[in-house]
């Protein structure tokens, strides 16, 4: 950092990341389970695949946050979509690739991803 411009752009930058993750009454939540043995299992890429596709996607009503244990450590990575008025959606097994389909398909066009679902793991 060299410069008052520098620090400010820095700042603007942190702040837009900040609200991408604020809540209102309306936002759809993302939450992907951040535990242990999510990690191990592969959520960060996961994680990280929602905050990208809802940036690049300008989702300004979705809200990507971490929890930790969801409690069905053999389907790690978890991730539950929670829409407003609607039954929370639980997705198993998930991975990068999965993410981006669940944004298009799930928060984008309104359709649930049922393939990935608890229901269809078990």
């Amino acid at each position: 950092m060299k410069s008052l411009a520098e620090l400010q752009e820095i700042r603007n930058r942190t702040l837009g990341n900040i609200t991408m993750r604020k809540d209102s009454e309306d936002s759809v939540r993302i939450v992907v389970g951040m535990a242990t043995c999510g990690i191990a299992a592969g959520a960060r890429p996961v994680m990280s695949t929602f905050v990208e596709e809802v940036a690049k996607r300008n989702l300004e009503h979705v809200t990507v946050a971490q929890t930790g244990c969801i409690g069905v450590c053999r389907l790690e990575p978890i991730v539950e979509v929670m829409v407003p008025g609607e039954e929370k959606v639980t997705y198993v097994k998930m991975t990068p690739e999965k993410a981006k389909q669940v944004v298009s398909e799930h928060i984008v066009n309104k359709r649930v991803v049922t393939e990935y679902t608890i229901g269809a793991a078990q």
